[in-house]
């Protein structure tokens, strides 16, 4: 006979999956009226960092200045501006460091290279510093001192 496992563990289950899920952080007074407006503001805010919590989207963010700039975003579109337009807005505003893929251009060369430099120069430290902790090989001898050894050597053993 098939055992049917119970429901509750299944419920269990979904309750933690639903828990576990990321919440939205838009509120619904900040939602336009038109879904298509509302589908674009959503496509856009998921290209836009919020500043105060550094690597989440401003939808994700439940930051006051997240929320400050998904209402600019919106207000944006709402006022007829092109994707481009609402972006630049922000970026104008805020800075190229809002855009979670910001442009490689000249002032944003710190923003994509900055890492790799850090890197790099810490490789170059550590390995400087490992160098000079390591004795240096020992200098060769002259045969007047390889001599001299070799006879120290010698009394050593006969003793």
């Amino acid at each position: 006979m098939r055992r049917v496992l119970p429901l509750a563990p299944a419920f269990a289950l979904l309750a933690l999956l639903l828990l576990a899920s990321p919440a939205a952080a838009v509120n619904p007074d900040e939602q336009l009226p038109d879904p298509a407006q509302e589908a674009r503001a959503v496509e856009l805010s998921r290209e836009l960092r919020c500043v105060v919590c550094q690597n989440q989207s401003i939808d994700d963010s439940d930051a006051a200045l997240a929320r400050d700039l998904r209402i600019i975003l919106r207000e944006r579109i709402a006022a007829g501006d092109t994707d481009k337009q609402a972006i630049d807005h922000i970026v104008a505003r805020y800075g190229s460091f809002v855009q979670l893929r910001p442009p490689v251009r000249g002032d944003t060369l710190a923003l994509w290279f900055g890492p790799l430099g850090v890197l790099v120069l810490g490789g170059v430290g550590a390995y400087l510093y490992i160098r000079s902790r390591t004795p240096a090989a020992a200098a060769a001898l002259t045969a007047a001192e390889e001599a001299e050894a070799a006879e120290l050597l010698k009394t050593d053993k006969a003793d």
